[in-house]
């Protein structure tokens, strides 16, 4: 059986916002390549500025996120973690976790946290 590492909700949004904010930079250098051909440079700018301006937006959607997460204490390392939705991992040490009764003992699956599959 293949080791599953699984990875914090919160944790893989902020990854994400970050990996926006390095492809925005590559997409304004790309720009600089251009910068005889003026409206191709203008335009991968303004592509990369977007990317960085919507990292801005995801990092404040994370940030409020963040907020209504639930605060808790892993029982493997023991350290604090937040969790969002029924199940989500150790921002730590990757444990899977879930404060839903009902799922303790099960695979651990994040389609658990959509509505479908809560019926």
């Amino acid at each position: 059986m293949a080791d599953i590492t699984y990875k914090s909700k919160i944790n893989k949004i902020r990854t994400f916002a970050l990996s926006l904010v390095f492809i925005g930079f590559i997409i304004m250098y790309i720009g600089l390549i251009f910068k005889n051909i003026g409206w191709l440079m203008l335009i991968f700018m303004i592509l990369g500025t977007l990317s960085v301006i919507f990292s801005s937006v995801v990092y404040f959607w994370i940030g409020m996120l963040s907020t209504k997460a639930i605060p808790i204490i892993c029982p493997s390392c023991e350290k604090p973690t937040k969790m969002l939705g029924r199940v989500d991992a150790c921002m730590h040490c990757k444990q899977p976790l879930t404060l839903d009764k009902d799922l303790e003992g099960k695979e651990f699956d994040e389609s658990y946290n959509s509505k479908k599959k809560r019926r």
